[in-house]
């Protein structure tokens, strides 16, 4: 199967990197990460060759669940900054070439923000209660949920207010969803899109971007367990990936279309195929979208080639760019993912904490780099991964944050792991992650093991994880055939994916144990590892100038 070239507007074939901002880097002290911390990493990131950087939630909030709980969509949050600072980097980042996208959490609210502690206030029957979905709850006395919808963090996703009546929260009981068919919440959410705008954002993230409308009928759930904590397999679910929920988005493009510089959505939108995700691109709605399939493979050439057919396919109609992703704040780092024998995200959740061989699972990410950035479309870097950073498994309970941990039934492993703060300099934590001075230690500890993959000791060697990233981001940069561009299936060996980019590149992975021939080439523009003479040994990847 062949893949034709589309146009290629900037968006189209990005690599964006994912800042974690509370973790990237620490500016006052505080062990925190924020904004100032950020604008002194803006030249790591310059350096590194990326296109844009997407900031998680920075927003005023409680940060029950890391800033995803929001108070107020148009202040920052005091332990990230302030507005103005926020207003300074972007001008800041401009500067360096670098655009910005903002987190955009549609879905739910902070049971602190204004509205929500109105309709608390309010009482039954109220207008203020109608921003959300306050229902009262089944049986002799209202003592029951309205139905068994579950939160994704586990436990019931009702909450029972004093008054009797139950609140719907799709994650922690303190993000209470928005109810969508209010036209005071859609206007509300537009105005925060010309917020953001106003003040310079290149475009923004929807978080949660399959949910947002839900079935007024509030239907029990009746399909598998999986489905009842959220997957969105099913194509009727009564609150992920409906219908309704698109029309929002075409609202929503009408407004950054109005804006110069091509402003963006990307959208974080886990549903059951290739073909369900197209539905949210089509022209007029959203730009781009995460791809999590691939994500989830497992390391192996035909399941990573049938992924990548899919989504080509499915894209082609809605004249989409793919968007790859290996890692985010949610996931096991794929490092971790591929240091085991069974590698994909499902065997990662069920085989967190057991022995890893770190060394080979930093061969298999360091040519899966060159998989994503040598495919056509866009791709996304989550901090760290350029400084081939591994997930920690081994945090101490008392020091877990993440909210899914409250739950007994929530099996998946906390997300704290991938969260820990990044090892900038120096032989022992904090790692120039706060200043000299800080008395404050970081908000999650940092492996000792990290004294190896400082920015600082990986910079300047050529065999570095670092190095290898700035390398493939240059050549992709200066390469034509890479980024957006025709795509053709060469043969391969079973194990082996290998294609051709445009007349003059040729990508070559091999996700098996034995070495594999090359095809015949011009030279080696870039391998994940060294080469054995002319043939790519396993768990490596080639980029040749054919």
């Amino acid at each position: 199967m062949n893949h034709p070239a589309p146009r290629a507007p900037w968006w189209r074939d990005a690599v964006i990197y994912q800042v974690y901002i509370r973790s990237f880097a620490d500016g006052n002290g505080d062990g925190i990460g924020d904004i100032a911390g950020l604008r002194t990493r803006l030249p790591h990131l310059r350096d590194l060759g990326v296109d844009a950087l997407w900031i998680n939630p920075w927003y005023a909030s409680p940060q029950v669940d890391a800033g995803y709980d929001v108070s107020d969509y148009r202040q920052i949050d005091p332990a990230f900054g302030t507005l103005t600072e926020a207003e300074e980097f972007i001008a800041e980042a401009h500067a360096h070439g670098l655009r910005v996208l903002v987190d955009l959490v549609p879905n739910h609210t902070s049971d602190q923000h204004r509205w929500f502690r109105r309709a608390l206030a309010a009482g039954p029957g109220s207008a203020e209660r109608t921003r959300y979905h306050f229902h009262e709850g089944r049986g002799a006395h209202g003592e029951l949920p309205p139905n068994n919808w579950q939160s994704i963090f586990g436990g019931p996703a009702w909450t029972r207010v004093p008054d009797g009546q139950w609140y719907l929260h799709l994650f922690a009981s303190a993000q209470p969803d928005l109810n969508w068919d209010h036209p005071e919440v859609r206007a509300e959410f537009e105005d925060i899109l010309r917020f953001w705008l106003d003040r310079g954002a290149d475009g923004f993230r929807i978080d949660v971007a399959h949910g947002l409308t839900k079935d007024p009928a509030l239907p029990d759930l009746v399909e598998t367990d999986a489905e009842m904590l959220g997957s969105a397999q099913a194509v009727n679910h009564p609150y992920f990936d409906r219908d309704a929920t698109l029309a929002i988005y075409e609202d929503w493009r009408r407004i950054t279309d109005s804006y110069a510089g091509e402003r963006i959505f990307v959208a974080e939108a886990w549903v059951s195929s290739p073909e369900r995700m197209a539905r949210y691109l089509t022209p007029g709605r959203l730009h781009t979208a995460f791809n999590f399939g691939l994500l989830g493979c497992p390391w192996e050439a035909a399941a990573l080639r049938r992924e990548i057919d899919a989504t080509f396919t499915a894209l082609a109609a809605a004249d989409a760019p793919p968007t790859w992703v290996l890692s985010n704040h949610d996931v096991v780092r794929h490092l971790t993912r591929y240091a085991r024998e069974l590698t994909s995200l499902a065997d990662a959740k069920r085989q967190y904490g057991r022995p890893a061989d770190l060394a080979l699972g930093l061969r298999r990410a360091r040519a899966a780099a060159l998989l994503s950035l040598g495919l056509p479309g866009g791709a996304y870097v989550y901090q760290g991964e350029e400084l081939g950073l591994e997930e920690v498994e081994d945090l101490p309970e008392e020091v877990w944050q993440d909210p899914s941990r409250l739950w007994a039934d929530h099996t998946d492993p906390v997300r704290d792991g991938c969260r820990v703060p990044l090892p900038w300099s120096g032989t022992e934590p904090p790692f120039g992650f706060s200043p000299p001075d800080a008395h404050t230690a970081p908000w999650l500890p940092q492996p000792v093991a990290w004294k190896d993959r400082t920015a600082e000791v990986q910079t300047g060697d050529g065999a570095s994880t670092l190095e290898f990233y700035r390398e493939a981001l240059r050549l992709r940069r200066a390469l034509p055939d890479l980024g957006e561009g025709p795509m053709e299936w060469l043969p391969s060996d079973d194990g082996v994916l290998a294609f051709r980019r445009g007349a003059g590149v040729i990508v070559v992975v091999n996700t098996s144990a034995r070495p594999c021939g090359l095809p015949q080439h011009r030279e080696v523009l870039l391998s994940s590892g060294p080469l054995e003479g002319e043939s790519l040994p396993g768990d490596t990847a080639v980029w040749l100038a054919g």
